[in-house]
């Protein structure tokens, strides 16, 4: 069930967190070992907080639309008391986090149920999720396809209802591909509205954190949350105002599948028929995005990684090093 059904369910008493979150946990033990969505199961601790959220709420407390709601964590984000991976080796003996991240301290104020820590490519740093110390994230619609990368995990264990929702991180496209992979919702924030204080980082200066769901208003209710809004607004059932979109199509459309590009036409005539005002235009400079991340990104995930890329290179997958190891030769002009 969406987070939205299983909120009405849990108001009607016809279901309860430590149901939900049972059933989530059974669906991992059938299915982790196939799809490798999981790095950490965290069961005890998901039980102990769904009876906690099931007691409060029989005790009169609601803290709103993801009180005991299934959660899983990509392995990027720390949780305190356990220990941040990255899906790596390299971070085997790292000890466990001592704080929650920034988003999930909220989602803990929020009341969610964490389920697990999700697997990934790792230390973000691919689009497949198929280079991890765990192994590779099946696809679990067809489990000889990529989930894609690098929340491969995180959409997996969507998908599979080991979870209702998940939390990623996106640098250059780590929500939105498995997303689309797995055909669920995902939603990279723009800069500046979610924290990303307690991740570890692959590009600070292009890392995001965001919400993969199963539908728009499940995606509403997790960004509302992650950004720190206690009591977020449920999503408008329709279009409110004065509203005009921009369609940004030279660049951004210019590959579409015939089948997408469709669909996508269909969007936009549901959103004109609903009064919004749609124009075109475009970004003059679109044509040096890719450049201009090939630097930045590469340049800044080789200076998080160079000392150990020096002292321990075999301790990460070596198409992962590999890609370290194009920071390296990416100069200081370059990078400015």
């Amino acid at each position: 069930m969406t987070i939205e059904e299983f909120g009405r369910a849990l108001r009607a008493h016809t279901t309860t967190s430590e149901e939900a979150t049972e059933h989530c946990l059974a669906n991992i033990h059938a299915r982790n070992g196939e799809l490798n969505a999981f790095t950490l199961v965290m069961a005890d601790e998901a039980r102990e907080q769904a009876r906690n959220a099931d007691r409060a709420w029989s005790e009169g407390h609601d803290h709103g639309p993801l009180h005991g709601v299934p959660i899983s964590i990509k392995d990027l984000i720390d949780v305190r008391g356990v220990r941040t991976s990255a899906a790596s080796a390299v971070r085997a003996s790292a000890p466990p986090a001592a704080e929650d991240a920034a988003v999930v301290a909220h989602l803990r104020a929020a009341g969610a149920v964490f389920v697990g820590k999700t697997n990934l490519h790792e230390f973000a740093l691919g689009t497949t999720s198929e280079d991890s110390a765990f192994g590779a994230v099946k696809n679990p619609l067809d489990t000889s396809r990529s989930a894609g990368g690098s929340s491969g995990g995180s959409a997996a264990s969507i998908v599979s209802e080991m979870a209702l929702a998940s939390i990623g991180t996106d640098t250059g496209g780590s929500i939105r591909i498995p997303a689309s992979a797995c055909g669920i919702v995902g939603l990279k924030p723009s800069f500046g509205e979610i924290a990303t204080g307690g991740v570890i980082p692959l590009s600070p200066r292009l890392d995001h954190v965001g919400p993969l769901a199963q539908s728009v208003g499940d995606a509403w209710t997790l960004f509302s949350v992650l950004a720190g809004h206690a009591h977020p607004a449920p999503l408008p059932s329709r279009i409110v105002g004065d509203i005009s979109l921009k369609v940004l199509r030279p660049y951004f459309c210019d590959l579409l599948d015939d089948e997408v590009r469709q669909r996508f036409a269909e969007a936009l005539e549901t959103f004109r028929r609903a009064g919004m005002h749609i124009s075109e235009t475009e970004i003059p400079h679109a044509h040096t995005i890719a450049p201009v991340y090939l630097k930045i990104g590469p340049r800044e995930a080789f200076l998080y990684h160079a000392a150990t890329l020096d002292t321990h290179p075999e301790q990460y997958t070596s198409p992962v090093r590999q890609r370290l190891e194009v920071g390296r030769t990416i100069s200081d002009d370059e990078f400015r």
